[in-house]
Parts: structure tokens; sequence; C-alpha cells
């Protein structure tokens, strides 16, 4: 349970001590000479930025002899923080080198784990470090009613979200079946999102025809979850938004990117579910450079991810004008697009590759009931039928449903590695109940096993491995720990803890990186060729994304968007 008096107290006086830096650090006045990109007359000019107390006082057009580029911060318009294992105020630390200034923030993950405190959590955390979050009411906790979360958020919850000034827009609506049939609850919520004038994020995976635009019409301007032109045209010709993704699984970018040519207006880039280790390596940026060396206009490139979502969300987030306020990049050039500093509200955030923020130490509020499980508990007895199993696929969130004929060995179904086919269990941690255990292609283990606390949505701890005894003992270490992702082969076991909601780490977000570097590169000594092991693992149990997942309660057949048995029963 969550120690709310300590929570509080703490985070009154990170706040307090940030104020205190802030007000001392954008006193100065400063000046910044190069080519100024000003997107919204769509120009580029040499001139000087002249900064005051953190606003931009003046910007003067005048030949210079710098040859670099000055640029309003860069923002990622969808992304789950926790998913980077980091607290807020650590994320903040490693994107600012990045050149991001500012993130459009769905706290879900730790809201299905602990609530209203959970997202009240993160927006202390947020305030801690000069950096700009922008977080949402999420609008689905839990995702579905086909799985046990940690928390509930109903309409009374949304509305006393909506009414906080931290909170910008409804998070994402992945209930996209509720919206279709006008349920009472998901229909309220949206309700709430036109009362207090606030915009709401869709998640409708593969969604077509009349069924999209229904949902389109409810009040949902946003998707991040398209995966061909077609169905992103499709969601357009309806006036929505679409967020082109390339987080460390998700990857839709090389789909998408055509659409920077035709509907520039309609495109957002964000990542929405980044691995520390990758957000040290780059964010936005890496999509621009992306982006430019493909031969797209660096205005239109621009526009997208700094225009269009500070538009979009009424964002209060300086776009290089005069009486803004100071957050701004300079870079190199624009072929190579290194950012050379950071600027928020007036501040240096950051310079050369290095993040000047401070790091800050977080404190790690967690639900957790789970007790340790045995090999026996995975056993599934055969009656001789062949068996779904999910098929995952590189850089994708979707599955497929496979058949096969199971391995068994003294009348139980047994992992085979041979084919390929390991077991999958899901386990509740908010209540002891038995495993819920089923099959997986793709990962490609050939011995041992992973787990993992993060789960989506629910966050339940989830596991693969190769025989029972692995995968009890992967499953047990991140239950001794009360959280983390797990590793275990016959010569060694080791855990990256992950104690703030089983989510995210509360250690200097560095070393985090480097830590699940580690873990990333013990996983794949164990044969699996998937990029992002961890990452792909985490969204098996999410069942809002078609087809075959599993829950803590089984498994989910998401075309139907009902249970379905492991054997085939025709």
């Amino acid at each position: 349970m969550i120690k709310n008096q300590y929570y509080k107290n703490h985070s009154i006086i990170c706040v307090f001590l940030f104020k205190i830096i802030q007000m001392k650090s954008t006193t100065d006045t400063f000046e910044l000479t190069g080519q100024i990109i000003d997107l919204v007359k769509g120009r580029i000019f040499p001139g000087t930025v002249i900064v005051d107390n953190g606003i931009i006082t003046d910007i003067r057009e005048e030949k210079v002899s710098a040859t670099r580029f000055i640029l309003p911060g860069l923002i990622d318009a969808h992304v789950h923080i926790e998913s980077s294992m980091l607290v807020p105020s650590e994320f903040a630390r490693l994107a600012v080198v990045h050149g991001t200034v500012a993130t459009v923030s769905d706290p879900h993950e730790i809201a299905n784990v602990l609530g209203i405190e959970g997202i009240r959590y993160m927006i202390e955390s947020g305030k801690s470090v000069p950096f700009k979050f922008f977080f949402g009411a999420s609008s689905c906790v839990p995702a579905t009613g086909f799985e046990t979360a940690g928390a509930v958020l109903g309409v009374n919850d949304i509305e006393t979200l909506l009414k906080l000034d931290e909170i910008k827009y409804l998070a994402e609506m992945m209930n996209y079946p509720g919206v279709l049939f006008h349920d009472q609850d998901v229909m309220a919520k949206l309700a709430l999102a036109v009362k207090y004038n606030k915009p709401v994020d869709g998640h409708a995976p593969g969604l077509m025809g009349d069924d999209v635009k229904k949902y389109i019409v409810a009040g949902i301007t946003t998707d991040h979850e398209c995966f061909t032109m077609e169905e992103a045209l499709a969601k357009i010709e309806h006036g929505m938004k679409i967020q082109i993704r390339e987080g460390s699984a998700a990857k839709n970018f090389d789909a998408l990117i055509g659409l920077l040519d035709t509907h520039p207006g309609f495109v957002l880039f964000c990542s929405d579910d980044k691995h520390p280790n990758d957000l040290v390596r780059g964010h936005i940026n890496e999509m621009i450079k992306r982006a430019i060396k493909a031969g797209h206009d660096p205005i239109k490139v621009l526009q997208c991810c700094i225009l269009n979502p500070i538009d979009h969300y009424k964002l209060e987030i300086g776009k290089l004008q005069k009486g803004d306020p100071a957050d701004m990049i300079v870079i190199d050039n624009l072929q190579d697009f290194n950012v050379l500093q950071t600027y928020v509200n007036g501040n240096k955030v950051a310079e050369n590759g290095k993040s000047l923020i401070n790091p800050m130490k977080a404190v790690a509020p967690n639900r957790f009931v789970a007790t340790k499980v045995n090999a026996a508990d995975f056993a599934i007895a055969s009656t001789g039928k062949k068996i779904k199993v999910i098929e995952a696929l590189e850089g994708q969130l979707i599955t497929n449903t496979l058949i096969y004929d199971p391995k068994v060995v003294n009348g139980e179904m047994v992992s085979d590695v041979e084919r390929d086919i390991l077991k999958i269990t899901v386990i509740n941690r908010y209540e002891n109940t038995a495993p819920s255990v089923a099959f997986i292609k793709n990962f490609g283990l050939k011995k041992g096993a992973i787990a993992s606390t993060v789960a989506h949505d629910s966050h339940n701890i989830i596991a693969i491995g190769t025989d029972d005894e692995s995968l009890a003992r992967a499953v047990n270490l991140v239950i001794e720990n009360t959280g983390g992702i797990s590793v275990v082969s016959d010569t060694f076991e080791h855990i990256l803890p992950l104690p703030v909601a089983g989510l995210m780490s509360n250690n200097n977000g560095y070393q985090v990186a480097n830590d699940y570097e580690n873990i990333d590169a013990l996983a794949k000594q164990l044969g699996t060729r998937l990029h992002a092991p961890f990452m792909t693992l985490s969204f098996m149990a999410l069942l809002v994304i078609p087809q075959l997942k599993i829950s803590d309660k089984g498994l989910f057949d998401g075309a139907t968007f009902s249970f379905t048995p492991l054997e085939v029963t025709q």
C-alpha cells in the first residue's frame, strides 16, 4: 500500500526545491545566435534569440556568423513513461539530451496498479525537474473486465482527474467495443472530456469502415495503433490525427511516414513505449533524422513533432516566438541533427550529450500480494487434442493464432524447444490464485526462462520458459523483489528490481539503462531472436490488441473479445 503522508510530504519538498532552483536559474538574460527555424511562418533565417527570465523577449533577424540552428524543443506526442522503467524525473534527465522538452503522457500503467494515487505520483515526480510533462486521465483502468488489475478508475475518478490543470486530455480509449456499442460508463467518460474541453486519445488497431467512423464521431481525435497506410488514411478521412510510433517493440514509421507528403497537419510523432537503453540512444530526434534523410521537407517534419502536438493538446510550450517560454534546442545541422543544447523555460538542461538535470531521489509505492510458486503450478494435463498457440510477431503488438499438436511427456503438455512452442504464464499479483498457462511461438528460448511484472495493462506477473522449473525460478525472483524483470538459466539467475509499482526503478536512469542492457543480453544468450524480448513479452497480456493473448484469468481471443479454451474443441 502507498504510504500516503510520507509520499505527499516528499513530493511537496521536491516541488518546493525545484521551484527555488527554477526561479534562480531563469533570472539571467542571454542570447543565442544562429539560423532560426520559425515553424509558425515556415521559414529559416539568420538571427538572434534574446531570453530574459525564461521568456523570449525578442528575436532579431540579422547577419550572424554562427551556422548552427535554433528551433523549438521536441515533443513526444504519446508515451507511457512507466515503460522506460524510470520515474518521470529520471526519464526527463535522459530525454533532454536528445532535444525533447515535453511529453504527452498516459499514466495508465501505474494507474492500473495504484489508481489515482499512482497518477498523482507521476505528476509530482514530473514537477521536480525542469521538463514539461502533460499527463492524461487514463480512460480504461482496467483495460478490460477479463483481467485482474490493482485499481479501477470509474466515471467519478475520471472527473476528479479532468478537473486538474495538470491533466490535459482523456487518455487512450482502448475499449473501442464499448464506444461502438455505447457502453454507459464509456460514454459518460467521453462526455466528461467534452464538459472540460479536453481532447480524447484513441486506440483502435485495425478498425475500419463504419466502425471507425462511429469511433471517431464519438469524439476520439488521435490514434497510434495504425498498421497500414490504408488504415491511417481511412481514419484521417474522418478527421483523426495519426501518431506515427517508433517504440522499442512496436514500430510503424516505415509504413506511415508517407503521410508527411499528403497530410502533414494530421501527423504527430510518438514513441508509446521506450525501454531505458533505447532512450539513452535516442528519442523523437531519431525519427526526425530518418524522415529528413528519406527526403521529407524538414519544416513539415518539425511541424508534426512540435506545432501539431502543441496545437492539438493546447500545451503550454514555446514555439520560438516572441513572448513564449524559452523551450528550445540548438542543433548542428538539419542532416545530422545532433542536439548541442536543450533549454526548458530558459534553463539549460542538456549540453553536448550530457544531461544537466540532477537526479532526484524517489519513493517507491507499490501493490504486491503474490507468493512463491512451484514448478507443479504450471503443469497442464493432456487430453490428446490440438492446442492454440500465440504467435508473437517482431515489431508488432498484434499476434496470430496457430494450431499445433502439443509435446506431451508423462501425460502432460510441456514446452517444445525444437519447434519453439514454449509455455507462457500470467500470475495474478494482486490476489493469490492459480497461474494461467498457455503456449507461445517465436520467442526462441533454448533454455531457461524470463519473467516480468511489466505486463500491459494490468501488470500481473508474466513469464515464458523452456521448462516448468525454470518458469518457477524466474517468477519467484520477481516475487521476492516485489517487482522487476528476471532471467534464469541452468548457470545464472539475474533480476532488475522495479520497486515503484513493479514498473519503475528509483535509481539513476543511466544505471537502470545499463542494467537493462545487461539483462536483455542475458535473455538473448538463452536464444531469443527478438529485438526487445522483455518489451514483446509485456504485450502478450494486452487483451485489447488482437488476436490471441493471455491474462491471469485465461487465454483470450481478441477477435471475439472473449476467453477461448487452450485445446481445440472441434
